[in-house]
């Protein structure tokens, strides 16, 4: 008999899509995607108290209050929504604080009011009179 390698015979061939090689390669591990909380620049903390929105053009300001704060910002209630690029003061009437803000998203209308994102424009760490834990991220 021949004394070559002997092939095995088999009547299934690979797709021509298949890469050469491809079939029996391990498949690189699944990653996550970061969690929306992850992707975030500051930890929020759920705190619920009033601000005060001094709105160019508005002869009074305008009386609202926190959904959540952040050391960057928040997300407020107020009884109308502001545009998404709108800047304008906020007002901690607690402390008389007072920060430039800018409304980061259109505002979305919940039972209370109109909820939307602020951040602050100037870092104001301890405008909400808050210790915010170091960020981890």
């Amino acid at each position: 008999m021949g004394s070559g390698p002997v092939k095995p015979v088999s009547n299934v061939k690979p797709s021509h899509y298949a890469r050469p090689g491809a079939i029996n390669a391990p498949r690189p591990a699944l990653t996550r995607q970061p969690t929306a909380e992850e992707r975030r620049r500051a930890q929020r903390v759920l705190l619920r108290m009033p601000v005060l929105a001094h709105i160019a053009g508005n002869p009074k300001p305008v009386d609202g209050f926190t959904h959540t704060v952040s050391a960057t910002g928040a997300m407020i209630i107020l009884p109308e929504g502001l545009a998404q690029g709108t800047k304008f003061t906020l007002e901690n009437p607690r402390t008389q604080q007072k920060v430039e803000v800018n409304v980061v998203r259109p505002p979305q209308l919940n039972q209370e009011g109109s909820l939307f994102p602020i951040e602050f424009l100037s870092p104001a760490p301890l405008f909400w009179n808050i210790v915010f834990p170091p960020n981890s991220n």
